[in-house]
């Protein structure tokens, strides 16, 4: 059997021989001067320590379930956002939207506002990380220009460190994503005009509930749907939901039905099936008075019944996690 010859150092790269290494891309000789490209040398440990998923990447700001609802459920939608110590220089604006033409994880547009993309994928299980780094680096960005995707450090402020806890979280949602082009603009590039004319084409009509939190009606062919984030713990709220659907209270009125539930980013989100007659008008009392009924079934603490257990293990069955 061959013997394994030893690896040389990659000529011209600078070995590192105190404090950290680094990030550089995965391809790229490690800068420790190893010779070995980086996602095989220090970058193994750096991918392990980026990729520790946080289950609730949205823990903390102002409006969670709403942060969960604009990037898992809502097409075209957005927020105002405000940093803590106010706007910097330069920056009229810094706007939350879900998603930017050409997937772009964020804009700095010519007047110097800042668009951040909420719905990109991320290089690590901490999509807060994710988003400030990418919120700090537009901030920076010359006027005009769209920020990059890119590796982000493992040790870096979250959002939670950028934004302020007491500004609240009031999310805008758009029938199409004609936000993208400013009022002032003339007219959109061919390539954002083309992203803008498909992003439009596969938008599901989405409307926010007013009277509840972060309940959203949708629109679709066959029905129409009520997915609503709630900030609850899991355990506590199956057992509640249970209990109303063994009681046959856990309806939105006739022709509609509780059909299960989804996780997303450690929220639980109860879905129902509504007729596709049901407007998002018509949601908004049998919304309100749900909300009531279930903040009853929350408070209750008794044991669950033979009937409310067969009907929690249906609920249970009938969950999925997104991410």
């Amino acid at each position: 059997m061959a013997k394994k010859r030893p690896q040389k150092k990659a000529a011209g790269t600078p070995q590192v021989t105190n404090g950290e290494v680094p990030v550089v891309g995965a391809r790229e000789p490690c800068p420790c001067g190893s010779g070995r490209r980086y996602k095989a040398c220090h970058g193994r440990a750096a991918a392990h320590a980026v990729t520790e998923l946080v289950q609730r990447p949205f823990e903390g700001l102002a409006g969670e379930c709403d942060w969960v609802a604009l990037r898992e459920l809502v097409p075209a939608a957005t927020a105002p956002l405000h940093p803590k110590g106010g706007l910097p220089e330069g920056v009229p604006s810094v706007t939350l939207a879900t998603v930017l033409p050409m997937a772009w994880p964020a804009l700095r547009r010519d007047d110097g506002s800042v668009l951040l993309a909420l719905q990109n994928d991320t290089s690590s299980g901490d999509l807060s990380r994710d988003l400030a780094d990418t919120l700090q680096r537009a901030l920076e960005a010359e006027p005009g220009t769209p920020v990059a995707a890119r590796r982000v450090p493992a040790e870096g402020p979250r959002l939670q460190d950028l934004l302020d806890p007491e500004a609240g979280f009031e999310p805008v949602v758009h029938t199409g994503f004609e936000f993208w082009v400013p009022e002032s603009a003339e007219g959109a590039s061919p390539e954002v005009a083309a992203s803008l004319e498909r992003a439009n084409a596969a938008a599901i009509p989405t409307v926010k509930l007013p009277g509840v939190e972060a309940a959203y009606w949708c629109e679709t062919p066959e029905k129409n749907h009520l997915r609503w984030v709630m900030p609850h713990p899991e355990e506590k709220l199956l057992d509640a939901l249970a209990r109303l659907h063994a009681a046959g209270t856990s309806s939105l009125g006739e022709g509609t039905r509780l059909v299960g539930s989804f996780r997303a980013h450690g929220l639980v989100v109860p879905v129902w099936d509504l007729p596709s007659a049901m407007t998002a008008e018509d949601c908004e009392k049998p919304a309100a008075a749900f909300a009531e009924r279930l903040a009853g079934a929350l408070a209750s603490e008794a044991p669950l019944t033979a009937e409310e257990r067969r009907a929690r293990g249906g609920l249970t069955n009938r969950q999925v996690t997104l991410s």
